[in-house]
């Protein structure tokens, strides 16, 4: 920690959002700087019992703050403070800047539209296995300022949002990962171009000692790539080309196309950190992967169930629908501006899309000439509706892939909340068939 240099110390700060990330900014400053807290939900002001919480926009715009700490889920545009906000647009700043500020130590930030959560949690554990005080923090595990006991040794493995990494100004990663780019989030990015952009501030921001991976077969990748010059050292993966090491990975987790694009990723950066290949292997066969992201439920000779409520994109559902056959599709929720499902019809002929939710014909316009299409109100009459169709059909293999494609906010908390919901339903409907 330099005092000298911190651009955070003995600062006037305002934390605005009070979630995860704005909580734990306030707890790490409190004693090192002046800090007032602020959110656009006034219960959440009211019940908290932090001091220095601001009740209302008029006693936020008495205080000339020195720095603006943004909580990554507020969009600066169309939020109560937007209009102090596009005034002091110089002094906005993330909890990843305050994070760099304070601890200089080796971090491998991963970014990306799809994997970002698998990629970095694989990391994690394989860094734990080779010995390494890994954190794993960021979108995934604690928020970035969460961490205790760091020491010189500790290596952060961040999951940046394309959010966080927008609102950021000094925040930098001796190592960067982006795993791939395809339009997502474009609601609040406005266009494409701001969606990469913010993608690439993580590449912007290195030093010409750091080291940036890239997906080598991604056209948006490549097309920013051409158009920029960086300092750092650009690998570009070829996640079509798999190394020796591939056919010793036993693990079925792997098999699906989007899984082994983020195995391509981890086989690299290990190479890079010279880590231990016998104990790599270990730690990929036996990774379980993660909950609601294409997480096996239920497996038997004749059906297999999946839950991947955490895909809010039709690219996230293809990654894996690639790899399938005969498969009930469930997909509902809010579906993102500008995205398109990119399978031919031929790819999608042994499919049956179940739509659920109240944007059936955003989804069918994607999918009515590439498969059959059917839709329901809710996520329960899909289910019950699909069970009656096994039976009809009688396959000798079935697949009921839940992989929604969009966000959950119509009807669910968060994709864990409809993840944990889709279960329940599941688990009711098995134990009745008995």
């Amino acid at each position: 920690m330099t005092k000298s240099k911190n651009i955070f110390l003995g600062k006037k700060i305002l934390i605005y959002g009070m979630g995860k990330s704005g909580i734990s900014s306030y707890k790490f400053l409190k004693n090192k700087a002046k800090v007032y807290l602020f959110d656009d939900n006034s219960k959440i002001i009211i019940n908290s019992k932090l001091n220095q919480r601001l009740q209302n926009i008029k006693e936020v715009s008495k205080i000339k703050f020195d720095r603006i700490i943004i909580s990554p889920g507020i969009d600066i545009y169309s939020c109560k403070l937007a209009k102090i906000l596009k005034k002091n647009l110089s002094k906005i700043y993330s909890d990843l800047d305050v994070f760099y500020s304070f601890y200089k130590n080796k971090s491998i930030t991963i970014t990306g539209t799809n994997g970002k959560s698998t990629t970095a949690k694989i990391l994690h554990e394989v860094l734990l296995s080779q010995k390494y005080d890994s954190r794993l923090i960021g979108n995934i595990g604690n928020p970035v300022l969460a961490e205790k006991q760091i020491t010189k040794k500790t290596i952060f493995v961040i999951e940046a949002s394309s959010y966080q990494l927008d609102y950021s100004k000094i925040f930098t990663s001796r190592y960067a990962l982006i795993l791939n780019i395809t339009p997502d989030h474009l609601e609040r990015h406005k266009n494409l171009n701001n969606y990469i952009n913010a993608k690439f501030k993580l590449l912007d921001s290195q030093s010409n000692k750091s080291i940036a991976l890239v997906k080598k077969n991604d056209p948006l990748i490549r097309k920013t790539l051409n158009k920029k010059r960086f300092k750092q050292k650009i690998i570009q993966v070829d996640t079509l080309k798999y190394d020796k090491i591939f056919d010793k990975v036993k693990n079925q987790y792997f098999q699906s196309f989007g899984n082994k694009e983020n195995l391509s990723f981890i086989l690299k950066i290990s190479k890079i950190l010279k880590l231990n290949n016998k104990n790599l292997l270990k730690t990929l066969n036996r990774f379980k992967g993660l909950k609601y992201r294409q997480q096996i439920i239920y497996e038997k000779k004749n059906l297999t169930i999946i839950n991947d409520s955490k895909s809010t994109s039709f690219a996230s559902s293809e990654n894996l629908l690639k790899s399938l056959n005969k498969v009930y599709w469930i997909l509902g929720g809010i579906p993102k501006k500008n995205d398109k499902f990119k399978l031919t019809k031929k790819n999608c002929k042994n499919f049956k899309a179940f739509i659920f939710g109240n944007n059936v014909k955003k989804f069918k316009k994607h999918l009515k000439n590439k498969m059959f299409v059917t839709n329901f109100l809710n996520l329960k009459d899909v289910l019950k509706n699909i069970f009656i169709a096994i039976e009809k059909d009688k396959l000798q293999k079935n697949i009921i892939f839940f992989s929604p494609a969009g966000a959950s906010f119509d009807s669910f908390k968060n994709f864990e909340n409809r993840g944990h919901y889709f279960n329940q339903v599941i688990k009711k409907l098995i134990n009745d068939k008995r």
